[in-house]
């Protein structure tokens, strides 16, 4: 399971809700004037090279009228504390700030699967000084209680809720707190349809707790069962465009193969990747083309 790119995913959806849930110790009391804009990765990969994760998240939180210097956050997400490097971590923190010129940078790490292992701080020097020291914001969700955030307004908390602790017996009652925060805060039906998968992956119902969940929230089963049938149906009719669109190219391939012989591998992947719509046009230049090119064209 690719944990890194959930993540990157919720926080690219909800970066001021992420800020201020995973970097409550900075970002907590940000108010609704503040911009997030998240840096451009190809900007990020030029300049750092080697150091650069195409799933670190950095996010730089400025504030329009000025009143703020900006802040920019570095937010990477841990599945297990062992994994962690802090000198990895560390760089990638220098280099963004020679990168935008500021000594205002938020090292945040999200730890998914308990950062017990990972070292909390860096510290390099001799005998009588310490010249660097470096530390970094964890949000281990593993330790955070669930009760604290059953009734959150940040949405990103609530999704959250089955990563954090609480009884064995409290399992299903966390779930069904996500999936109301979920309906509760998001309008989107894409959105609501997107991270109800993600509760559902890291809640991990086994067949017995998904019995028991049916028979104790009627309410909340209803709504999951009418966006399974929606996405079903829409994945259908998404299939069977997607098989006309191929039946309509194998359709052409064979017609210009008969007109000019055989195709060109350049030929017949332009052809198997274009829409119903440039078929058709296509389709209609073979009777007076000399040339594939000419079809294509």
């Amino acid at each position: 399971m690719n944990h890194d790119q959930n993540f990157k995913n919720l926080i690219l959806d909800y970066p001021l809700q992420a800020l201020r849930f995973f970097a409550a110790e900075e970002a907590a009391a940000v108010d609704e004037g503040a911009r997030v804009v998240p840096i451009r990765q190809e900007q990020l990969q030029e300049r750092l090279g080697e150091r650069f994760r195409e799933l670190d998240v950095p996010l730089l939180l400025e504030w329009p009228d000025g009143r703020r210097e900006a802040v920019l956050f570095a937010l990477e997400e841990e599945s297990a504390g062992r994994r962690f490097s802090i000198h990895r971590l560390a760089h990638y923190c220098l280099d963004l700030a020679a990168l935008f010129d500021t000594a205002r940078v938020v090292p945040v790490v999200i730890f998914l699967g308990g950062g017990g292992a990972a070292p909390a701080a860096l510290s390099l020097g001799g005998d009588r000084h310490r010249y660097l020291h470096f530390r970094y914001l964890a949000c281990d969700l593993s330790r955070l209680e669930a009760a604290r955030y059953l009734d959150s307004d940040n949405l990103v908390a609530r999704l959250n809720l089955p990563n954090m602790a609480y009884p064995p017996g409290e399992k299903l009652p966390v779930f069904a707190q996500a999936l109301r925060g979920l309906l509760g805060l998001e309008p989107d039906p894409e959105r609501q349809a997107k991270y109800l998968d993600f509760i559902d992956i890291y809640a991990a119902l086994d067949d017995n707790e998904r019995k028991e969940f049916e028979r104790r929230y009627a309410d909340e089963v209803e709504v999951m069962n009418a966006f399974a049938e929606r996405f079903t149906r829409q994945g259908m009719e998404q299939g069977m465009r997607q098989g006309m669109q191929r039946g309509e190219a194998a359709v052409l391939i064979r017609l210009m193969e008969r007109r000019f012989g055989a195709l060109a591998p350049v030929h017949r992947e332009r052809i198997e990747a274009a829409d119903a719509e440039t078929l058709l046009e296509w389709s209609e230049r073979i009777l007076t083309a000399t040339r594939p090119e000419d079809v294509l064209e």
